[in-house]
């Protein structure tokens, strides 16, 4: 098979020399997150990579235009519009470019200490496929963002702002990424999220929001927690919490009043679940936010 590793007419590709990469990665922010490499290969005819043991860094690509295949391990899949392909460190791995209809890519490496949490977010939705669904128009702007900031030069200011723009890619996969399942089940449940996020101030019942999706009690609870990594009545709890430190912080609304505006009948019981999460009581939360909006410290 011909492979060709650059020289696509329009191409953009940045590789930072390894003694630069070797010495950002002993500095803060940058040895948290590190784009190594970064590129957009348009129409790229005859590209490929076969990498028998990996590569030393994490790869990320996003299909634009076109298609291409993957091969790891069991796994053999045709890459489409959209597809992200998210491939940890030494993971073996080929890829290419479909001979017919060649793939436009954009892509990135990165290294640092915060790549396996970032890709432990991922995991469920990547499942053995290294593979996720997208949006890919809502994506490419922020890869955009990542090989803009390597084309500017290589200081140290560069290489945060593609730190900063490799970590927003990383973090809206876990927005923009469809599940395996079908997509009808992912909408559903984000048509649930929505639901949940405008009647907040509504009992909730699960048999009745898995009625809403159009699912089984089972089968919406497991798609919903696959969605969110969390239950339904764990989510709803974040929400009325979030609300609550708004209102504390925005409003002079009393304490039982917010309490009603976010779902809770009885002040006493949110007053207490307000604490468990937030680690102080209502008047507390509000009076640290009062004395950090007047110039005071939080909590003093």
């Amino acid at each position: 098979m011909l492979q060709l590793r650059d020289g696509f007419p329009g191409e953009r590709m940045h590789v930072l020399p390894r003694p630069l990469v070797a010495a950002a990665r002993g500095q803060p922010l940058t040895e948290r997150l590190l784009v190594t490499d970064a590129g957009y290969f348009p129409r790229a005819a005859h590209h490929a990579r076969i990498r028998p043991t990996g590569a030393d860094e994490l790869i990320v690509i996003l299909v634009a235009t076109g298609s291409g295949w993957f091969r790891a391990g069991e796994v053999d899949l045709t890459l489409e519009p959209g597809n992200v392909l998210v491939l940890p460190a030494r993971t073996a791995h080929s890829y290419g470019a479909d001979a017919a209809d060649p793939w436009s890519i954009w892509w990135f490496h990165a290294v640092g200490s915060d790549v396996p949490a970032l890709l432990d977010s991922l995991q469920e939705r990547l499942g053995h496929s290294h593979v996720l669904a997208t949006d890919s128009t809502a994506l490419e702007p922020l890869f955009d963002a990542v090989v803009s900031a390597l084309d500017r030069d290589e200081t140290r200011a560069s290489l945060i702002a593609a730190c900063g723009a490799a970590w927003h890619v990383l973090s809206a996969l876990n927005v923009v990424a469809a599940p395996s399942r079908s997509r009808g089940t992912h909408d559903a449940i984000t048509a649930v999220r929505e639901h949940l996020r405008t009647h907040i101030d509504q009992p909730t019942d699960v048999s009745e929001l898995a009625r809403r999706a159009q699912l089984s009690v089972s089968h919406f609870s497991a798609a919903f927690r696959r969605d969110t990594g969390v239950g339904v009545v764990e989510y709803v709890k974040r929400l009325r919490m979030a609300r609550a430190r708004f209102l504390l912080s925005a409003t002079d609304q009393p304490v039982a009043e917010i309490a009603t505006a976010v779902g809770y009948g009885d002040p006493f019981y949110f007053s207490r679940q307000f604490k468990k999460v937030v680690g102080q009581s209502p008047a507390q939360f509000r009076q640290a936010a009062r004395s950090t909006e007047a110039g005071g410290k939080p909590n003093q």
